[in-house]
């Protein structure tokens, strides 16, 4: 059935599908809830603080990183943004357009190219930021700030252990092979 199900709902289905398996039900409760509170965190902030500003997720993600760093690489950006350098390009290109983002040349490297914030981006990021972060607030208000800095704990060393480890594991899981590359989605018409 189409429809919204809460998060409680979705345990109680998933528990009674996999009854049978053998599998580690904390472990899965914690992966698919850190997929779940992402979503809905991210669709809360676009449709709040920053629609008001005719910001997607994504350029708002681009603009902090470039706000935080200052003027860096695109390929740092978007390994910092967890997009591709493609996503970014479109992203970038839409930024600049509207004034926020200058994209330049690198000086030693023509075939690099260096993000900047313009004033008028830096002025964005210094008025949306702080009701950003009052969203932030809100969507973790349920939560004390020591189980705050307990979450963020918890999710750094979720991070940590992919980054440090993940390439191992892909290549363990893989038998050694490269990973095959990504589709859109789209099949070839037959």
């Amino acid at each position: 059935m189409p429809g919204h199900r809460s998060i409680t709902e979705a345990e109680r289905l998933a528990s009674a599908k996999l009854g049978g398996f053998p599998i580690r039900r904390e472990q899965m409760a914690a992966v698919a809830n850190i997929h779940r509170a992402a979503y809905a965190v991210r669709q809360h902030l676009e449709n709040s603080v920053l629609r008001g500003s005719d910001l997607t997720w994504t350029g708002f993600v681009v603009l902090w990183v470039v706000w935080i760093w200052g003027e860096s690489e695109t390929r740092n950006v978007a390994e910092e943004a967890g997009i591709s350098k493609g996503t970014l390009t479109g992203v970038a290109r839409t930024l600049e357009n509207r004034g926020l983002l200058r994209r330049a040349g690198h000086p030693d490297d023509g075939r690099l190219v260096l993000l900047t914030l313009t004033d008028k981006g830096e002025e964005l990021m210094q008025r949306v930021f702080p009701a950003f972060n009052e969203e932030e607030a809100f969507v973790t208000e349920q939560l004390s700030d020591a189980e705050c800095r307990s979450l963020a704990d918890s999710l750094r060393r979720v991070v940590l252990q992919v980054e440090e480890n993940g390439e191992e594991r892909r290549h363990f899981l893989l038998d050694g092979a490269e990973p095959a590359p990504r589709r859109s989605g789209r099949r070839p018409k037959n």
